[in-house]
């Protein structure tokens, strides 16, 4: 899947994946953050891009009310904790099986 990576000096988080783009606040991001925001790019590909954004927003919720605090709940997210937990394994994309953000569903 090609990558657009473009700068946006003002983006407040360091990165983020909007399909099929990847927007960085500093130029020459590092290859964990690209593969943190190449791994939300596949969640988007294999949901789609509505579906993946309505299922972030609530699960979001969900965690804010469960947590209490942004940062919390932001690192609670499927989605986020499957980044989190493989994006320092560049390879991870080539072998990881379809929808496997719901492994990541349940906190434990």
């Amino acid at each position: 899947m090609p990558t657009f990576i473009i700068r946006v000096s003002s983006l407040g988080p360091d990165g983020m994946a909007l399909f099929p783009f990847i927007l960085v606040r500093k130029p020459n991001p590092g290859p964990v953050l690209l593969n943190h925001e190449r791994i939300h790019l596949r969640q988007q590909a294999e949901l789609g891009i509505l579906l993946f954004y309505i299922w972030y927003s609530l699960e979001y919720l969900i965690r804010r009310f469960q947590y209490r605090t942004h940062y919390t709940a932001y690192r609670n997210i499927s989605f986020e904790r499957e980044a989190f937990a493989n994006e320092q394994n560049l390879i991870y994309l080539k072998n990881r099986p379809f929808w496997t953000f719901r492994r990541y569903i349940v906190n434990k």
